[in-house]
């Protein structure tokens, strides 16, 4: 049921959002500015017919009275959902639960757009256990955080013999964060460098 957003009053007509029991609708107190509703809602609507649409109705053109009286016989609002075309299309919901929903889904959203950064990470073929692990550490935060990591050796003048060594080290490295991360390809030598990228792990929720 809805929390009477613009619902029926006795003496007829529907009250304004949020106004039920409360003068002033919107306004928590006498100074306080006027809090505009996202959607035009029953009496807020102001046009003779509306398209309604929906599973708790017949979809088709109702006047604007009938509209409302349907929307109060179900205890729920009239909700202007698409004002642009000729006439409005609306809908009979639950107006409270409808901003929720959209408000949830507009947060997944959001959450799921969040754009991933490529860390890099630098070793050299002598690089020491100290400076491994220390490596090893930032590398765990950038993939916990739903980075991707760009690993690598550097290969500086006659280091370049020692690819076998660049390609243990980041093996190694991948055996280090196989718990959290996942090694997209086997290290591959690019110019004077040998690359191995890694990606999140996706964490199961318990």
């Amino acid at each position: 049921m809805a929390v009477q957003q613009g619902g029926y009053r006795p003496g007829g007509g529907f009250s304004k959002p949020g106004s039920l029991g409360k003068p002033g609708g919107f306004n928590k107190g006498r100074f306080a500015p006027r809090k505009e509703a996202e959607h035009r809602i029953n009496h807020f609507i102001r046009v003779p017919q509306v398209r309604l649409v929906g599973d708790n109705v017949e979809v088709g053109i109702y006047s604007l009275q009938d509209a409302l009286r349907m929307a109060n016989e179900q205890q729920l609002d009239l909700v202007e959902i698409s004002p642009t075309v000729d006439p409005p299309v609306c809908k009979i919901i639950d107006y409270n639960k409808f901003l929720y929903d959209k408000k949830r889904k507009e947060k997944e959203m959001k959450a799921k757009s969040k754009v991933s950064e490529v860390k890099e990470i630098r070793f050299t073929p002598n690089t020491d256990d100290h400076d491994f692990d220390f490596k090893a550490k930032h590398a765990e935060n950038f993939l916990k955080d739903g980075n991707k990591v760009k690993a690598y050796v550097q290969f500086k003048g006659r280091a370049i013999q020692f690819q076998d060594r660049g390609q243990l080290l980041l093996l190694k490295f991948a055996e280090r964060l196989a718990d959290i991360g996942v090694l997209e390809s086997m290290p591959k030598l690019e110019g004077r460098r040998m690359l191995a990228m890694f990606a999140p792990k996706s964490q199961k929720k318990k």
